[in-house]
């Protein structure tokens, strides 16, 4: 069955569009926050992201997350009353080979759940940012998780990777040099042995 929504970009003046966007970090939040922002987005934020390992990298993202919004002018859901990456390690151990798919399905399920408990339209992440992502199975991911009171907000951010990247250098905010989870870690500093 197909389900019917309104295009994202097309909207009431006098309603704009809620839409609650799953944040991985604050580089890859500054570009598309304020994108949509300028499309006439009511925009929230969640941080969400188990997999970040180990605890001190976690916290440097979530304040850098922070950071970003206090800067842009976006509201920060944080989904982590206690650092806690069980849940990811549980979802993917003995499935190490489809760990970013399962990751980002995790991510984006989440998401979509919280966006439906609070009356958001729209769903997104910040995901889509990356060049290092894999754009069309988070895309196909997002739309597999639609429902009819909440819809995928399929935007390629990448366009403005460069931009993105320079304004979080400006605003001071925490790069990172790994996806975040413990087996990309390791993959970083592999050649290294």
């Amino acid at each position: 069955m197909s389900v019917q929504h309104e295009h994202p970009l097309e909207h009431s003046a006098d309603k704009s569009p809620r839409v609650l966007v799953h944040i991985c970090c604050g580089p890859c939040a500054v570009y598309p926050l304020q994108l949509l922002m300028e499309k006439g987005f009511q925009v929230m934020g969640l941080f969400y992201n188990p997999n970040i390992q180990p605890l001190q990298e976690y916290l440097l993202r979530r304040e850098g997350v922070g950071l970003a919004a206090g800067k842009i002018g976006v509201e920060i859901i944080y989904m982590d009353q206690k650092y806690d990456p069980v849940e990811f390690l549980r979802r993917v151990v003995f499935r190490e080979a489809q760990r970013c798919f399962l990751c980002q399905q995790m991510r984006l399920e989440r998401t979509r759940s919280v966006a439906l408990r609070g009356g958001f339209g729209y769903f997104t992440t910040t995901l889509l940012f990356s060049k290092k992502q894999p754009r069309e199975q988070i895309r196909m991911l997002g739309q597999s998780l639609e429902t009819g009171k909440c819809a995928f907000l399929d935007m390629d951010f990448r366009a403005g990777w460069e931009q993105g990247a320079e304004m979080s250098r400006s605003m001071g905010i925490y790069r990172q040099s790994y996806c975040g989870c413990i087996y990309s870690e390791f993959e970083r500093f592999q050649g290294k042995l």
